[in-house]
């Protein structure tokens, strides 16, 4: 029981009179003068840790002696940890059968703490009475009863689980096996607990998970029932090591979670660090590289404070383990060295062997092949030594893969067709996995396509299986982007490419078109579907109503945030409401899974499936085409799909692609550029292939990678390769045209995820009014509209953090938008339109449920792209009429609650088509969140447009939406085009910015 502030005014001389005269409790050790306070409390917190390993051991007497040992050294302190020493003191007399002396001091404890009004001891109290209560309704049992041999039996096997090899393992087995028959002949239920989570932790040695999952959940059962709280934390936590082990991400966090807050409850910093690491693996495994480390920091703080070596080694190794995966691979070996030098010391066998695996992999990864082949083979009789089948087959696996790289292909194969079945045996699905993949790859360069076919398959229904046990959005979403970045998707597209390379009329292209289409935007897909349903009807309102207080919260901290930007201040006060912030993001985060899991809607619902091209085609019209790009390593692939047409082309690899992208754009962002002929060498490799196929249909491009940033519509076509009706600029007519002059464009992040909303839409009421549009916010003091208002303020909201990145490091007005916002609303009759301009452009007009009315909603602001999706959004006016400071930013999350039905919206500002660009889900950033609020159509821009040439563009796009009655996609081309043809502003960059995301 971990006690605060509460006791810091009671001395532990004070606490120990509640112990009843003539217990002998303290014995009389003399205490080392020399020491410092700081380090005699360190070495008591280190004898309540080795008090606790006893106990749960079962080792009664020498868990009492380092209790009391422990209480000795606090009493000299006055330390008021004291009291967590007492109360263990208490369980050790209780489980020794000293059943008096336990009650006892508990009912003491008890009354001191009732007397002084200390809640947390109140409830230790209560709990260690119980407990002694519990132990004394078993009579003594004589020598011969089955208790003692059971006793006995138990101890046996303890011995022999520490001898660390198979053998003694299996023989530790047998062991608890007889100990926990006599534990249930004579009805203790303590002994029984103690017993069968001793089983489940040989077998989760041996790396057999399911029989350890069995008897550890049994263990929970009866500790809960007895009141164990120090087994239970133990006891929750190895079985979330297990889930983990299983590939049960969510389960294991959510067991972790429950043993971490038991571990602080019990001050038992041990098991804290213990679980800490714990957490911090998950994250890694999931690609959460950063939270990993967090939490692998704060493990090791705790470990090294308490002296625990093979816990600090284990978390030593996890470090390096996320270096390794961040491609810092000489820090992962200075962190995987360090820890092999501990876990030595500690004769910890398992340990040492995984880090001799993880160094092989490091020396693998960095081209040392031989090297990484001698630490693997160390690791490898190590792990057959203990007995830890997942662990061997881990191992295998990786020499595997070495000497498939030396070129030794049988031997390669032989290794792999032993691991294989050992991961399969003992249920680890990522060795499993790892192996599948790799036998893949290694089949394929021998020419076996259809039987890496079959192998590959295999891993992506392991991994497909795997992310749907996941609740948690963002954990989803790192999980598949961890596992896009291993190439797994990758090497199955190619893959299918080369067999219908092979074999052109067997349909493979258009199943690497499925593959394609599963392989992104995914967690996008699941939310447009959880959109269309009320996911949080039928919740526990107690999470509901906490949802609305972190939210508060949340807004409440931007507010703080930008009230500490209007007057002096320091860059520590600043780092403190982020950091507060960050906290209240990831605190909504997790709730937001348990709203998932409790929802009995989100039990029933189920997520489509990504389209084949059976299910394309039909959505498809016949002035239609899609073209989805699938940009690879060694190879990239391009699918044109009609309606009653498919073909498939291969094109460079990524980094050929991606470095012509880049160059690309660098021109187009600048205003002097007004010759596309620079894009030729790109427009090549993309176009091509198909030009003389496109003729003048409208385009769905679904692209990956920096592909996404690009604007095809500013692709130049040579002359000749399309012919439109529309006339080429005057001022150039021996240059090539952009793509945009006989094509209109429209961006996509997978094509499935059109065809969801589609289904949707068909089923919406159009919306009755037209148009509403908030522009022109009063951003700064140096706004006219605040002169005399604002007298002075140093406010700057250019360093709010989150308002700090590409369009927002500057919010001046955009005295543009204001004559944008007219022109527009001119075009619409009375009362079929609503207006936000100036003061009026608050965030709270933004949020306001009358939006819902209006089938096109312009936003004409800044918007500010953040390092943390959640944080991006749009700003709106920071002052209200009598200059008084308000919340004016609308953050992504807030765009995801709103309601919308809207045919168009309109985000006329900089680089709101930017984002978090994640491997396998693609931008993650403002679009997607106008999708799931309700928006059909979402315009965005890809770069820091000019505010005068963007106020033109718009003014034209809405006469031609309003006056011309052209479909939003249509219109857009019309009013590209005629900057493009114009001289003022025919440089694509006014005009190429703009792209539009959704149906056409």
């Amino acid at each position: 029981m971990k006690l605060h502030h509460q006791l810091l005014g009671t001395t532990i001389a004070t606490a120990i009179l509640l112990i009843s005269p003539g217990m002998a409790l303290i014995p009389k050790q003399p205490i080392v003068q020399a020491q410092t306070t700081e380090e005699l409390n360190a070495a008591a917190e280190r004898l309540l840790e080795q008090g606790d390993e006893y106990l749960e051991a079962g080792q009664y007497q020498a868990a009492l002696q380092a209790y009391q040992q422990a209480l000795l050294i606090y009493n000299h302190t006055s330390n008021p940890q004291g009291i967590e020493a007492i109360i263990r003191v208490g369980y050790a007399y209780g489980y020794l059968g000293e059943t008096d002396k336990a009650i006892n001091m508990f009912g003491n404890i008890l009354n001191f703490a009732q007397e002084n009004n200390i809640p947390e001891l109140v409830q230790a109290a209560q709990e260690g009475l119980q407990f002694a209560q519990n132990q004394s309704q078993s009579a003594p049992n004589p020598d011969n009863s089955p208790q003692t041999q059971a006793d006995q039996l138990y101890q046996e096997g303890r011995q022999l689980f520490q001898q660390q090899t198979a053998e003694s393992y299996q023989q530790a087995i047998q062991k608890f096996e007889q100990a926990l028959q006599l534990d249930r002949e004579s009805g203790d239920r303590s002994e029984e607990a103690r017993t069968l989570s001793n089983l489940g932790k040989v077998y989760d040695a041996l790396g057999e998970f399911q029989p350890a999952l069995d008897y550890l959940q049994q263990a929970l059962t009866l500790l809960q029932a007895v009141g164990n709280k120090a087994g239970e934390a133990a006891t929750l936590g190895n079985i979330g090591k297990v889930y983990s082990n299983l590939g049960e991400f969510q389960q294991a966090l959510d067991y972790f979670q429950q043993a971490l807050s038991l571990s602080r409850v019990l001050g038992n910093k041990a098991g804290e660090g213990a679980i800490l690491n714990n957490i911090g693996k998950v994250y890694d495994d999931l690609g959460e590289f950063q939270q990993a480390l967090d939490y692998f920091q704060q493990a090791l703080s705790l470990l090294q404070a308490v002296g625990n070596k093979a816990g600090e080694a284990a978390t030593l190794n996890n470090i390096g383990g996320v270096y390794s995966s961040l491609r810092e691979k000489q820090t992962a070996l200075d962190y995987y060295k360090q820890a092999l030098l501990l876990i030595r010391q500690v004769g910890n066998l398992f340990g040492e062997a995984t880090t001799l695996n993880n160094i092989g992999g490091v020396y693998s990864a960095l081209g040392d092949q031989q090297t990484a082949l001698d630490y693997f083979n160390q690791a490898l009789p190590l792990l057959r030594k203990v007995g830890n089948i997942s662990g061997e087959a881990g191992t295998l696996n990786n020499i595997g893969r070495v000497y498939d790289s030396l070129g030794d292909k049988q031997t390669a194969l032989d290794y792999l067709n032993q691991a294989l079945p050992l991961s399969r045996q003992v249920g680890d699905v990522s060795v499993k996995t790892a192996t599948l993949f790799n036998l893949a790859v290694l089949k394929r360069s021998q020419g076996k396509l259809t039987e890496a076919k079959a192998d590959i398959e295999a891993a992506i229904k392991i991994i497909e299986d795997l992310r749907g046990k996941i609740a948690s959005e963002k954990l989803r979403q790192s999980y598949f982007a961890q596992v896009q970045n291993q190439g797994y998707y990758e090497f199955y597209i190619d893959l299918l490419m080369e067999l219908h390379q092979q074999n052109p009329d067997s349909g493979y292209d258009a199943e690497a078109l499925h593959i394609s289409e599963r392989s992104r935007a995914r967690t996008l897909l699941e939310l447009l579907t959880e959109a269309i349903v009320d996911i949080r009807a039928g919740v526990d309102p107690n999470l509901l109503a906490e949802e609305q207080r972190l939210n508060q919260q949340l807004s409440a901290q931007e507010k703080q945030r930008q009230d500490l930007v209007g007057r002096n201040y320091i860059q520590s006060e600043l780092d403190q409401i982020k950091a507060a912030i960050d906290k209240t993001l990831a605190q909504l985060s997790d709730l937001e899974t348990k709203i998932r899991q409790n929802s009995p809607t989100y039990a029933n619902l189920k997520y489509p499936d990504p389209l084949t091209l059976a299910e394309i085609q039909p959505i498809l019209d016949e002035n239609t085409l899609l073209l989805e790009y699938a940009l690879g390593k060694d190879n990239s692939y391009l699918f044109l799909v009609g309606k009653n047409s498919f073909s498939s082309y291969k094109l460079p690899p990524r980094a050929e692609i991606e470095a012509a992208v880049e160059e690309y754009l660098q021109l187009l962002k600048s205003p002097l550029q007004t010759d596309i002929t620079s894009g030729q060498k790109l427009s090549d490799i993309l176009l091509s292939p198909i030009a003389d196929k496109l003729n003048n249909q409208r385009l769905i491009i679904v692209a990956n990678g920096k592909l996404q940033l690009l604007p095809f519509a500013a692709l130049p076509i040579s002359d000749g390769v399309s012919t439109g009706a529309l006339p080429l600029p005057t001022s150039s007519p021996s240059s090539p045209s952009p793509l945009i002059v006989n094509h209109e464009i429209i961006s996509l992040p997978s094509f499935t995820s059109l065809a969801v909303q589609k289904k949707e839409w068909q089923k919406r009421p159009t919306a009755p009014k037209t148009l509403a549009v908030l522009a022109d916010p009063v951003f700064g003091p140096s706004d006219p509209r605040l002169e005399g208002i604002v007298a002075s303020t140093n406010q700057d909201l250019s360093k709010i953090p989150g308002l700090v990145r590409q369009g927002c490091t500057n919010l001046d007005r955009l005295y543009y938008t204001e004559e944008e916002a007219n022109n527009i609303l001119a075009q619409v009759p009375d009362r079929q339109e609503f207006s936000a301009l100036g003061f009026d452009a608050t965030r709270e007009a933004a949020i306001a449920p009358n939006l819902q009315q209006y089938q096109m909603v312009h936003f004409a602001t800044h918007g500010c792209i953040n390092d943390n999706p959640l944080l991006s959004g749009l700003a709106f006016s920071s002052y209200d009429e009598q200059g008084k400071i308000q919340d004016s930013f609308l953050r992504l999350k807030d765009i995801f609650n709103l309601q919308l039905n809207a045919e168009l919206v309109v985000l006329s500002a900089c680089e709101t088509g930017l984002g978090d660009n994640v491997s396998g889900e693609g931008i993650v950033g403002l679009t997607r969140g106008f999708m799931y609020a309700g928006a059909r159509r979402v315009l965005v821009s890809l770069w820091s447009v000019n505010d005068t040439a963007t106020a033109k563009l718009m003014s034209n796009y809405y006469q031609k939406m309003l006056q011309d009655k052209l479909t939003p996609v249509a219109a857009l081309r019309a009013a590209q085009l005629e900057m493009w043809q114009g001289e003022t502003w025919q440089s694509p960059y006014y005009w190429a910015a703009f792209t539009i995301q959704g149906d056409w």
